[in-house]
């Protein structure tokens, strides 16, 4: 085989006068870094296998590595970009589409960081939580216009019988990751984080393996176009059932879990044979229209008894205020929609990076657009793509969510150091990963512990900008969108915002 023309895009430094030859980087390393030489005085490195995921720095007892990008290789071109010359270079050398994982990393406007929350003054003081009450519960179905009460008792009855809900005491729910494209030990630390914090996980559309039964409770199980792992028990023992039809990551196509992380686990339990690619498809073959997908959701619902949620996950695309009016009239008890900076195990990067719009843009479109029908309460929104801290949360329940996914947070605290090569199954830190000898280097209850410990820490900045708000439950911060001003947008973006420019009054 001819050369490869790339060069390796990181650098390896070794601090010879640190490093022992204790060789725990050649163990570390599953994509063949570090290599131990025969007298095993010296350690060499492959840079040009090197992608970044820092676990030979981390694990290094005598801190002598050192990885960081490359810089050079390329000639400066104001055109043509170091990430475009790659790219073609690589498909110069393999003819074939070029995979990624995670969330989109283009420099788009990140609008969360242009959003600034109130704060109360004199005539509205402020809520010090540590000494009075804040509600965080949430609950995400479908609301009734009106209660028909009965007052005839001793006690006032309710009469209306209540749709289903998901009740969650924080708003914030661990998005859609299969087991398949993330470990076994990843999977359980978010299922049991989810029990313990009082909120849920997803179980994307792999399927459930039968150990996960038990946090059923605090599952919400997906049915999307593969129908990988569909059953009747499936479906009855989550909390909530959700139709994917889009992502953010890749929306207008199906999803993609290579061969190599189809262990005899992930056969077992998506019902598929063992080192085959899962490739489900496009579109879902029996929803050509809103009123197909209102027939899936009453067989879903008919399924379980109406006893459950059902929701329906779309991508954010630019028509997706209509898309949305139309899922809800479809049925579904919450709509979830999901941004261009959503993540995902493995998609084309061309897709990844330039189909879709940000999530802020989706959410409030949708939340006007459904107000302006007056059908707003027929549905909760619970979004997703991007949101990486507490002030995120609090800036989308703003601007209309009812609550909000994290995947890429939530990897993050297990310890994911966005390497982007999910796909490959070489993850070091035993997250996207199906190898055993990774796998095992997850602890599960290390990481319940961290994602607890995230989310509790999350909780309780929600509550401090709530009560420097002045606002001591979360319903009442929903869709208010007063409570927010922009910096550094246009009249445009504002517009489509539905927010007022810093400076402005009430």
């Amino acid at each position: 085989m001819a050369k490869s023309l790339l060069f390796p895009e990181f650098k390896i430094d070794r601090d010879k006068e640190r490093c022992i030859s204790c060789q725990v980087c050649v163990r570390q390393c599953a994509n063949d870094v570090h290599e131990g030489s025969d007298n095993e005085d010296t350690v060499l490195s492959q840079e040009e296998n090197c992608v970044g995921c820092q676990r030979c720095v981390n694990l290094c007892p005598t801190n002598a590595l050192t990885v960081h990008k490359r810089e050079g290789g390329f000639r400066p071109n104001g055109n043509w970009s170091e990430q475009h010359l790659r790219g073609i270079y690589k498909q110069a050398e393999s003819g074939g589409i070029l995979l990624t994982g995670m969330g989109c990393d283009r420099s788009y406007p990140i609008y969360w960081d242009h959003l600034l929350l109130n704060a109360s003054q004199v005539t509205n003081p402020s809520i010090d939580p540590l000494r009075e009450p804040i509600e965080l519960t949430s609950y995400l179905g479908r609301k009734e216009e009106k209660l028909d009460i009965d007052w005839s008792g001793e006690f006032p009855l309710v009469q209306t019988r209540l749709a289903p809900q998901l009740e969650l005491k924080v708003p914030v729910v661990f998005s859609a990751m299969s087991y398949g494209s993330i470990s076994y030990n990843a999977f359980r630390s978010l299922a049991e984080a989810a029990r313990e914090v009082g909120t849920f996980c997803n179980s994307g559309e792999g399927g459930l393996h039968p150990d996960f039964y038990p946090y059923g409770d605090n599952i919400v199980v997906q049915v999307a176009s593969g129908r990988f792992g569909v059953h009747r028990d499936y479906l009855r023992v989550a909390a909530a059932v959700e139709i994917k039809i889009g992502q953010g990551a890749k929306p207008g196509i199906g999803g993609h879990l290579p061969g190599e992380k189809v262990t005899k686990e992930i056969s077992r339990t998506r019902k598929i044979p063992e080192e085959s690619d899962a490739i489900s498809p496009a579109p879902h073959h029996d929803i050509y229209s809103i009123e197909d997908l209102e027939r899936l959701v009453f067989a879903i619902k008919e399924a379980i008894n109406y006893k459950k949620p059902v929701a329906v996950k779309i991508a954010a695309v630019h028509n997706v205020a209509a898309i949305a009016s139309g899922v809800v009239r479809a049925g579904a008890d919450i709509v979830t929609i999901d941004g261009i900076r959503g993540g995902t195990g493995a998609a084309p990067q061309v897709i990844r990076d330039n189909v879709g719009i940000p999530i802020e843009l989706a959410l409030a479109q949708v939340d006007e657009r459904l107000r302006s029908e007056g059908i707003r309460h027929h549905s909760s929104l619970l979004i997703a793509g991007g949101i990486r801290s507490s002030a995120d949360v609090i800036k989308a329940i703003a601007l209309g969510a009812d609550a909000v996914y994290v995947g890429t947070a939530a990897l993050v605290g297990l310890g994911c150091h966005l390497c982007q090569k999910c796909y490959t199954g070489k993850c070091n830190w035993g997250i996207a990963t199906q190898d055993p000898v990774l796998t095992k280097r997850l602890n599960p209850n290390i990481g319940k512990r961290r994602l607890v410990n995230l989310i509790r820490a999350w909780s309780f900045e929600i509550k401090e900008m709530l009560g420097g708000m002045g606002v001591n439950a979360i319903e009442s911060l929903r869709g208010n969108r007063e409570h927010l001003r922009a910096v550094g947008l246009s009249k445009e973006e504002c517009a489509v915002l539905g927010v007022k420019a810093a400076g402005e009054g009430w």
